[in-house]
């Protein structure tokens, strides 16, 4: 169900403040935007992809990983800005970071789809900061889903004969796999995990 309202009412912005349940709001061309807390299987594949990002893909290439930041516009901040779950840098998008916010392109943003939420809502607003790749994973079936940015519009990556769907970008490879989200560093099948872990 979604609501709308012409304006924040100061009662239920306190409240969220105070409970933190408005650490993942966002806000979308001045309109805010109050999704509910990621669930539990949410939180688990969350963490567990980012945990592999940072042991076996970070070392790789000296990159970053992070969780839930600001990704905002040059000059969009705090009017215009999404929250990915998790978001990932090459040394040369280092600059970007603000502390509180990211000013421009992360190189990959990762969206865990949740039935109901706004990540497909968010691609155009990727797509104008010129984020070369986002990563949809659905949460409910661990399926991934690579989209890379051409021509100012997001295409979708086909998986190989195998299974497994490759970012280009970051050379990761991704697969659904019993109910898992199977990951690994290209063409490297002894770095392979199936996530969330048990």
């Amino acid at each position: 169900m979604k609501a709308v309202m012409p304006s924040l009412l100061p009662d239920i912005q306190a409240i969220r403040k105070k409970t933190g349940a408005d650490q993942w709001d966002e806000m979308w061309d001045g309109v805010l935007h109050m999704p509910p807390a990621p669930n539990r299987g949410h939180q688990d594949l969350e963490f567990c992809l980012e945990s592999y990002l940072r042991s076996y893909w970070a070392p790789t290439c000296e990159g970053k990983v992070y969780h839930q930041i600001n990704v905002a516009a040059i000059g969009g901040w705090p009017d215009n800005y999404r929250i990915p779950d998790l978001v990932l840098l090459l040394p040369q998008r280092f600059a970007i970071d603000r502390n509180e916010y990211f000013e421009g392109a992360p190189d990959v943003v990762v969206e865990i789809h949740s039935p109901g939420d706004e990540a497909y809502e968010k691609l155009p607003f990727y797509g104008d900061l010129g984020v070369p790749e986002v990563w949809i994973i659905h949460r409910d079936t661990r399926e991934p889903e690579i989209h890379v940015l051409k021509r100012n519009r997001y295409k979708k990556q086909p998986a190989s004969a195998q299974g497994w769907i490759r970012s280009p970008h970051l050379k990761i490879e991704m697969a659904g796999a019993n109910g898992k989200l199977a990951v690994r560093l290209a063409g490297d099948d002894s770095t392979r995990q199936e996530l969330p872990l048990d």
